[in-house]
C-alpha cells in the first residue's frame, strides 16, 4: 500500500489471493522439514490414540479402571504389549484412556490461557496509562511466584481432582500471553493503518479485534503449541503428588507416581508412562519451532 512502510505492509490487511499464496508457501516449507512432519503424526497418533481408546485396545474396561488381579504384573507379551499393572490391567489400554486426561489438560489450560491473557494484554497495550498499569501489575503478582509451585498450591487449596488441577495450572499461565501480547500491541499501535483507523472514528473495539489481534496471532500460536507440551508435564507432575486426576481414572502422572514403586523389577508400567509423556512433549516444543520457522517469511525464504 502507497505510504507504508515495509513492517506495515506486512501487517495490513491483506487480498484473498496474497493470503492464499502465503498458505500454500507455508504447507510447502512445512513439508520439507521432517522433524516438523514427525512431531505432527506422533501428536494425531496419541489424540486418536485417545479418542478412539475403547476400540483400540481389547481392555476397555480395565483402561477405565476395571483390576484383573490374575494377571497383575505381567511383561510385554502378545496378549499384553506394554505388561500390566500391580492390579493385572492392561498398562497399553491405561496409556490410550490416560492420554484424555493428559491432552485434555494439555489442550484447554493453554485454551483458557489464551482466552484470559491476550484480550488483557491486548487491552493494557493498547490504552497504557493506568489501565496497563493495573493489568500489568496483577500480571507481575502471578509471576512473582514459581508457576508449578503456585499451580500445586492452588490445586492443594480448591481440593484433588481433574478439573481443579486444570484450573490451577491455567491460573498461573495466562499472565505470560497477556505480557506477549502487551509487548506486541505496544508497536502495532504506533504504526500508520492503526493510527488511521482512530482519525476516521473506527470504535476502539473494532481495531483491536480486526487489526490489533490478526496481528498478535502469530507469536501466540507458536507459544501456544509450546506451552500444551509444557502443561500436559505441569498436569502429570501435579498428579503424581496426588492432586490431579483421581483413581481409577487413568493418567500418566498417577501411573508414574505408583509405578516408581516396582520401577527396578517391573519398568514397563512407569516407564510407558514416561515415554508417553516425553514423546508428547518433545513433538509440541518441536511442532511449535516448526510452526515458528513457517510463519517468519524471513526464515521461510531462507528454507
Amino acid at each position: 500500500m502507497a505510504g507504508m512502510t515495509p513492517q506495515e505492509n506486512l501487517l495490513a490487511p491483506e487480498s484473498g489471493a496474497v493470503r492464499f499464496k502465503e498458505y500454500r508457501l507455508m504447507a510447502r516449507a512445512f513439508r520439507r522439514d521432517p522433524l516438523a512432519v514427525a512431531s505432527l503424526i506422533v501428536i494425531l497418533l496419541f489424540v486418536l490414540g485417545a479418542i478412539f481408546a475403547p476400540v483400540l485396545t481389547p481392555y476397555p474396561e480395565q483402561g477405565r479402571g476395571a483390576p484383573n488381579i490374575l494377571e497383575k504384573f505381567q511383561p510385554p507379551s502378545r496378549e499384553h504389549p506394554l505388561g500390566t499393572d500391580y492390579l493385572g490391567r492392561d498398562v497399553l489400554a491405561r496409556i490410550l484412556f490416560g492420554g484424555r486426561s493428559s491432552l485434555t489438560i494439555g489442550f484447554l489450560v493453554v485454551f483458557i490461557a489464551v482466552a484470559v491473557g491476550v484480550p488483557l494484554g491486548a487491552i493494557a497495550g493498547y490504552y497504557g496509562g493506568a489501565v496497563d498499569d493495573i493489568i500489568m501489575r496483577i500480571t507481575d503478582m502471578f509471576l512473582a511466584f514459581p508457576p508449578l509451585l503456585l499451580a500445586i498450591a492452588v490445586a492443594a487449596a480448591l481440593g484433588a481432582s481433574f478439573t481443579n488441577a486444570m484450573i490451577a495450572i491455567a491460573f498461573t499461565w495466562w499472565p505470560w500471553y497477556a505480557r506477549l501480547v502487551r509487548a506486541q500491541t505496544l508497536s502495532l499501535r504506533k504504526l500508520h493503518f492503526i493510527e488511521a483507523s482512530q482519525s476516521i472514528g473506527v470504535s476502539n473495539s473494532t481495531i483491536i479485534l480486526r487489526h490489533i489481534f490478526p496481528n498478535v496471532l502469530t507469536p501466540v500460536l507458536v507459544q501456544a503449541t509450546m506451552d500444551i507440551g509444557g502443561a500436559i508435564l505441569t498436569g502429570a507432575a501435579i498428579s503424581f503428588i496426588g492432586l490431579g486426576v483421581q483413581p481409577p481414572t487413568a493418567d500418566w502422572g498417577k501411573m508414574i507416581s505408583t509405578g516408581r514403586i516396582y520401577f527396578i523389577e517391573r519398568p514397563w508400567y512407569a516407564g510407558s508412562a514416561g515415554a508417553a509423556i516425553f514423546l508428547v512433549t518433545l513433538s509440541f516444543n518441536l511442532l511449535g519451532d516448526a510452526i515458528r520457522d513457517v510463519l517468519d517469511p524471513k526464515t521461510r525464504r531462507a528454507g
